[in-house]
């Protein structure tokens, strides 16, 4: 499973829900909105930001 993404997609990509910048973990594979505490996969090198297949942070998760 390869967490490779366009810088340029980064740049453009929102939380689907608040619309607030995300944060790419590239060793986690996954997009993070510190907002919402969410975790949105990234599946061959394709962001899926469904809230229903993003993964709630653990409240003592830090995020970079």
């Amino acid at each position: 499973m390869s967490s490779a993404i366009h810088p340029r997609l980064l740049e453009l990509l929102v939380c689907p829900l608040c619309k607030g910048p995300l944060v790419h973990s590239k060793e986690a594979a996954e997009l993070i909105c510190k907002a919402d505490r969410l975790a949105f996969p990234i599946k061959d090198g394709i962001p899926v930001m469904l809230e229903d297949d993003a993964r709630r942070l653990d409240p003592a998760e830090e995020v970079a």
